[in-house]
């Protein structure tokens, strides 16, 4: 089986949401299909994300990706931070993910961005190998900081 892309709507919400629920449970997180569902379809309301949505050739949901726009003040133009990257169980190792990075990264120059950015997390060994085999690239040496804002 193959996997297909396209750009995700709010029709797509109940493929949707089980997925994004499996990512958020991989970085255990609760499994909360309602949150899952108001956070996804706010996003796409908004039109604050670029979700896309693979499914097999059956129709199956098979995993799904999510941009956010952020822009370089030095560069000044707009760079997409690849946020979410999730292929359920049943479908990996068939090329989904690869065809979830290729769909953000023709999205992005199609959008005339400079750069896709993306951070996982050290111990996400498949997750790296995925990046380097599809071009990605450590960044220059710079260092990330985060101020929490919540308890």
């Amino acid at each position: 089986m193959t996997a297909s892309i396209h750009r995700a709507t709010l029709d797509d919400l109940d493929a949707l949401v089980p997925l994004f629920d499996g990512y958020r449970g991989f970085y255990e997180q609760p499994s909360d299909a309602g949150l899952a569902r108001d956070f996804l379809a706010a996003r796409l309301h908004r039109g604050e994300s670029v979700i896309f949505l693979a499914t097999l050739d059956d129709g199956t949901p098979a995993g799904f990706t999510q941009l956010y726009p952020i822009f370089s003040s030095v560069r000044a133009a707009r760079v997409w931070v690849l946020n979410d990257l999730f292929v359920a169980p049943g479908a990996r190792k068939r090329g989904v993910a690869q065809a979830l990075l290729d769909a953000a990264a023709a999205f992005a120059r199609g959008d005339g961005a400079i750069r896709l950015e993306l951070e996982t997390t050290p111990d996400n060994g498949t997750a790296q190998s995925l990046y380097r085999n599809a071009g990605w690239r450590e960044y220059d040496g710079t260092l990330r900081f985060h101020l929490s804002l919540v308890d």
